[in-house]
């Protein structure tokens, strides 16, 4: 019984070795990648990375109907 504990050390010690030592995985990097900035839709309010967002008269929204919405309800 003892040497069966042994070995299933040794199994699990080599495992978690292995896994340290392994290359991280795309998942991982496009996590470490360059933080966005983030910009509130004038409209419906939703946060969006800069670049997705649409720029008008100084205000930026998420899509062009909401662009267009807000056009129409502010007149």
């Amino acid at each position: 019984m003892s040497r069966l504990l042994f070995f299933a050390a040794i199994i699990v010690i080599v495992y978690l070795w292995l896994k340290s030592v392994r290359k991280p995985s795309a998942r991982e990097d496009d996590a470490s990648g360059p933080a966005e900035d983030m910009v509130r839709c004038e409209h419906c309010g939703v946060h969006l990375p800069r670049n997705e967002s649409i720029l008008a008269d100084g205000k930026r929204y998420c899509s062009e109907a909401h662009r267009l919405a807000h056009a129409a309800g502010s007149k």
